[in-house]
């Protein structure tokens, strides 16, 4: 059976509607969809050890979960619209009180953000594309949406590390139609003869290096 891990973005959880829509995406697959803890000293090793105990054939992160997924070395993953510098997003990360957007296992509906969150992102983010092992690119992959206003940066930022980022006709969220027309293809390419759902889809034109 083939396991996709799903990372969400900041304030959601594992169950949000894009974890739910991956779910009926791929009814022959396992997905799992944890909540990431708000805190990248408390997140990394979480999800580190996620992988190492589920062992994903795929993860596919966007935006936050897109920056933790180019972190989780030695798998396979597909970023979508990654987040990789938080710590300045100052619509995104401040100070005070804020709701989950979505539903948590532990039944939290508040997170706080304190000034020392925002300090372990900014250093995590320092380190993340830290000893990048030359195999690692054919294994992390990028996609962008030509509409998205919260990443602009993730493409020059990703590429300096990786070689395949591609472009697809779409804004931040991954809605039904980007995971249709640009996650669904390049998973059908990455996956091979392990991906049920396939039907081994050529990229579409506008999914270029």
């Amino acid at each position: 059976m083939l396991t996709i891990l799903f990372l969400h973005g900041f304030a959601s959880s594992g169950a949000c509607g894009t974890a739910e829509l991956l779910g009926k995406t791929f009814p022959s697959a396992r997905v799992v969809a944890p909540d990431i803890p708000l805190d990248p000293e408390e997140a990394l090793p979480f999800l580190l050890d996620l992988c190492a105990t589920e062992r994903p054939d795929i993860i596919i992160g966007t935006s936050m979960g897109g920056m933790y997924a180019q972190q989780m070395r030695g798998f396979l993953r597909i970023c979508v619209n990654p987040s990789f510098n938080i710590s300045t997003m100052s619509r995104v990360l401040r100070t005070g009180t804020h709701r989950w957007l979505n539903g948590r296992k532990n039944h939290e509906k508040e997170f706080r953000v304190t000034r020392d969150t925002i300090q372990h992102f900014n250093q995590m983010e320092r380190r993340q594309f830290d000893d990048i092992a030359p195999g690692e690119q054919e294994l992390c992959h990028a996609l962008f949406g030509t509409r998205d206003e919260l990443s602009r940066t993730g493409y020059a930022a990703f590429t300096r590390h990786y070689t395949h980022a591609y472009r697809f006709d779409g804004d931040h969220a991954l809605n039904e139609r980007a995971l249709h027309t640009a996650v669904m293809p390049l998973m059908a390419r990455l996956l091979g003869a392990r991906y049920d759902e396939a039907r081994r889809a050529p990229l579409p034109d506008y999914l270029r290096y």
